[in-house]
């Protein structure tokens, strides 16, 4: 990557609406790529996300980025070891936020007691399921930890999924929900969603989970597939 790609990249997804950009970052890439988004969006909703490449030893780097009014810091250090999000956290103006490190409630629950974030990703997939996502986000309320809810490149019936579970109150920082165009070419749903001149997307509100499948697509899209009568 380069700063002049990076700012390119960012004024497409600025114009089509976009008002939040999350930066994937790592040693060598952090503050320099942050500065010059926020010098080009003083008011962008910015994310910083480090994917587990820092280490406490790290934390003068990781102070400097209170300085960039970041909505956030997702994962910074490794994904098993909450003590050390905690300790990190306590020295940062900046909330942390955790990705892979929360696979299930007990995980959640480990993270709220020893106030290892300010802040949870919660992705359906990777805890596994509704019920379980719909605990951890009442024990997030009940904890003032605030929610976002994250993607893992599903398709358009997991996009619908997530829509309607990111609309539930709780839920208080923009969502990693994208239109259907940002990652596949070829849609499984008849109507892809969209993104809103407001950087929103509109939640289904007919049956189920409110999205007609295109059948065609979905047969050529399998590796195998079986008729049931």
């Amino acid at each position: 990557n380069s700063l002049p790609q990076l700012l390119e990249q960012a004024a497409y997804f600025v114009a089509q609406g976009y008002r939040r950009l999350k930066l994937k970052i790592q040693p060598g890439w952090d503050l320099e790529p942050l500065q010059a988004l926020r010098l080009a969006y003083p008011d962008l909703a910015l994310m910083a996300d480090a994917n587990s490449a820092y280490r406490l030893t790290d934390l003068p780097t990781l102070q400097a980025l209170d300085e960039l009014d970041l909505q956030l810091l997702e994962q910074p250090l490794a994904h098993d070891d909450l003590a050390q999000h905690a300790q990190l956290q306590a020295a940062l103006r900046t909330p942390i936020c955790l990705d892979e490190s929360i696979h299930s409630l007990a995980d959640a629950q480990l993270a709220v007691q020893l106030h290892a974030c300010r802040v949870l990703n919660l992705k359906v997939g990777r805890v596994g399921g509704i019920q379980t996502a719909l605990q951890i986000l009442q024990l997030c309320q009940t904890a003032g930890v605030a929610v976002w809810c994250g993607g893992m490149f599903e398709t358009g019936i997991g996009r619908a999924l997530n829509l309607h579970l990111a609309s539930l109150p709780g839920f208080s920082l923009s969502n990693d929900i994208s239109a259907s165009d940002r990652y596949y070419q070829h849609e499984l749903l008849r109507t892809p969603f969209t993104l809103n001149p407001d950087s929103t997307i509109t939640v289904p509100s007919t049956a189920s989970l409110g999205v007609t499948l295109r059948p065609a697509q979905i047969v050529r899209a399998c590796e195998r597939f079986v008729r049931f009568r």
